[in-house]
């Protein structure tokens, strides 16, 4: 069974922004199969960082506009390096 991503996306929805672009038209002009860009609109699949350049570069986007990723917990801080002299 394959784990959905938690990434989503707005790929869809630009497509259709976009002339109602198929998605074998998306997939010939980045390059991949278009079962791909079935599952990466469907979240079943994450794209390489490479692909999803492309797909971003087709609808002249930024990235973060046709890829979410959702906000975590922020981790920790790293403690502050000690000071020289051992003093705070």
């Amino acid at each position: 069974m394959v784990k959905a991503t938690s990434i989503t996306n707005n790929i869809r929805g630009l497509r259709f922004a976009h002339g109602e672009m198929t998605q074998a038209d998306l997939a010939r002009q980045v390059g991949v199969t278009r079962q791909t860009i079935i599952a990466i609109e469907q979240g079943r699949y994450s794209p390489s960082l490479e692909v999803a350049f492309q797909i971003a570069r087709v609808f002249n986007q930024p990235l973060d506009e046709v890829f979410q990723y959702p906000a975590g917990p922020t981790p920790p801080a790293s403690p502050a390096p000690p000071t020289p002299g051992g003093r705070s």
